[in-house]
């Protein structure tokens, strides 16, 4: 299915019964990564897994920010008429589900960030030295993105009062100080930490964290 919001055509897939759940994938992925979770997850909520613009099967368009791409999924919700949903975001799909709940604090009614961060600095230097490389190699403008945004004031988001869980792995790209601080500052965010795994390991094509994401949905 296709809906007209913010200038783009996104492509989403829908499925099961119960209140709304999207599911918002990270750079340079599509839909598919949720696809078990969303399985799991369809006999309790009615899940929609969304492309970003330029991702998947989602339009093209010259702006690749992710002001864009939060304006995307917020008028989604609206065009939808979806009211208050839940949002599951991965990497990309975090930031975007952090910044809509920051200006729309009515769009979102919990949000499970998983792999989040607020700024470019939040990279260790290994992963942050294989992003520069790789766009100096490639010029695309999603390793661009990555060296350039998000820039979220870790202060700002103190304000934020969906009911958050964060999740992470033990073996992130992101500095383990990032997702310590987001939950210290945010006053209704739980973390955890996913031991064993790298950033996207925990997410992509399986669905470990359908109990987790069930009850704390409900």
């Amino acid at each position: 299915m296709t809906v007209q919001t913010n200038g783009v055509t996104l492509y989403y897939e829908s499925k099961g019964a119960g209140a709304p759940l999207l599911f918002l994938h990270g750079n340079g992925e599509d839909h598919t990564i949720f696809d078990p979770l969303a399985a799991a997850l369809a006999a309790r909520f009615t899940v929609y897994a969304v492309d970003s613009r330029n991702h998947g099967q989602s339009s093209r368009a010259t702006d690749y920010g992710y002001e864009a791409m939060t304006a995307d999924i917020e008028g989604m919700i609206a065009a939808l008429g979806l009211g208050a949903v839940n949002i599951a975001g991965f990497s990309d799909g975090a930031i975007i589900a952090l910044m809509l709940a920051m200006r729309n604090p009515c769009a979102v009614r919990k949000m499970a960030l998983l792999g989040v961060n607020l700024s470019p600095s939040d990279f260790t230097d290994e992963s942050l030295q294989w992003i520069r490389e790789t766009y100096a190699e490639t010029g695309d403008p999603l390793f661009k993105l990555m060296l350039e945004e998000p820039n979220i004031a870790l202060a700002d988001t103190r304000a934020v009062q969906t009911p958050t869980r964060i999740i992470a792995a033990a073996d992130d790209v992101f500095k383990p100080e990032t997702f310590a601080a987001l939950a210290a500052a945010m006053p209704n965010a739980v973390l955890s930490i996913v031991a064993g795994h790298d950033h996207g390991s925990y997410v992509m094509g399986n669905d470990m964290l359908a109990a987790e994401l069930a009850e704390f949905f409900a």
